[in-house]
């Protein structure tokens, strides 16, 4: 039987304790075996001007999952050509994990651009999709394709990414809103976010 992963794209720049909570949240309702949180370099509808070094923000990944042996911190995306388009991600996944069925874990703020994204409806007609809706989000669950499910009852925890790289700009600490965040990685942060200014 093949495992049931959980595809759970993002900048995580830098992850938060809202993203290790969401994988555990996907996990016990999504029928998932495990989740590998892929680190992306570029994503193509982001702005990268604020990116955080690719390397530091996998190292954050994998310190803030090290104490959930079902969520896996991956740098998959780093060997691939960028940007990073999660059509191409998901059909070499394929390729290299024969022995896995991978589910698509997005936003409803992703669900609905996700007619922009790259090969979108390649994506609906080879993998199940899963979305988490956020506050505000309107998806009409009655008119999704049969492969596309809505988890509600998602966690709604209130910080983002852009309020972390705000708070490290403004000398503010963010050890309670990192999990595991070692004392140079937080240093690094600041620097690099002093250099991007």
């Amino acid at each position: 039987m093949k495992r049931k992963v959980g595809i759970y794209g993002g900048s995580f720049n830098p992850i938060h304790y809202g993203h290790v909570e969401l994988g555990r949240f996907f996990l016990r309702e999504g029928d998932l075996d495990e989740i590998w949180y892929v680190v992306s370099p570029h994503n193509p509808l982001k702005d990268c001007s604020t990116l955080l070094d690719d390397n530091l923000r996998l190292q954050m990944v994998e310190e803030a999952l090290k104490d959930e042996p079902r969520l896996c911190a991956s740098d998959y995306e780093f060997h691939l050509p960028h940007p990073s388009y999660m059509w191409n991600t998901l059909q070499s996944l394929s390729r290299d994990y024969p022995d896995c069925l991978f589910t698509l874990l997005i936003g409803g703020d992703n669900w609905t651009v996700f007619n922009k994204w790259y090969h979108s409806e390649d994506i609906l007609s080879n993998y199940q999709i899963c979305i988490y809706p956020r506050k505000g989000d309107d998806i009409d669950s009655s008119s999704l394709p049969s492969n596309v499910s809505v988890l509600c009852g998602a966690p709604l925890i209130n910080i983002s990414s852009t309020e972390i790289r705000e708070r490290l700009r403004n000398g503010l600490p963010v050890r309670d809103y990192v999990p595991n965040l070692t004392e140079h990685a937080e240093k690094e942060m600041s620097c690099q976010l002093a250099r991007n200014k």
